[in-house]
C-alpha cells in the first residue's frame, strides 16, 4: 500500500491529509496527460473529479518546471533526480554541406533514476 502526503485546498481538509492509494492490482501505465489524469483520478481514494486530478497534475508539472528552470536539482525519492546539465560549446559538421560549424553552449535537463526504480527496469 502506498501513502501519499497531499495538501488538497479544494477538498476543505486541514493542512494536509493522508491519501491512501488503492492497492496495486496491475500496472499503471499512462503515456499522455489525459491518461495520467485518468489514472490519478481512478487510483487515489479521494473521490477526485477529473478537473481536480488535472489541477494536481498541473501543479506537479509546474513545480518540476519552475524548480528546474531555476537550475535547482529536484529529487523524487524512489523515482529519480532531475537537474540542469550544461553543454559546452563544440565544433560540429553540417551533414548536408559537410561544412564545419560551431555549436553554441546550451543547457539540457538530465534525469538519473533512483536505484530502486532502476532495479525495476
Amino acid at each position: 500500500m502506498y501513502i501519499i502526503e497531499l495538501h488538497v485546498p479544494f477538498m476543505n481538509f486541514r493542512d494536509g491529509v493522508n491519501v491512501m492509494a488503492k492497492k496495486k492490482k496491475n500496472l499503471l501505465v499512462a503515456t499522455t496527460k489525459t491518461e495520467f489524469v485518468k489514472m490519478l483520478k481512478e487510483n487515489v481514494e479521494l473521490g477526485m473529479t477529473n478537473d481536480q486530478a488535472k489541477e494536481v497534475y498541473n501543479v506537479f508539472t509546474t513545480i518540476l518546471k519552475d524548480t528546474i528552470a531555476n537550475e535547482k536539482k529536484i529529487n523524487l525519492n524512489g523515482f529519480g533526480t532531475f537537474k540542469v546539465n550544461n553543454r559546452k560549446a563544440r565544433k560540429g559538421i553540417n551533414p548536408k554541406t559537410r561544412e564545419a560549424i560551431k555549436i553554441p553552449a546550451s543547457k539540457t535537463v538530465g534525469f538519473k533514476p533512483a536505484p530502486s526504480f532502476k532495479g525495476e527496469l
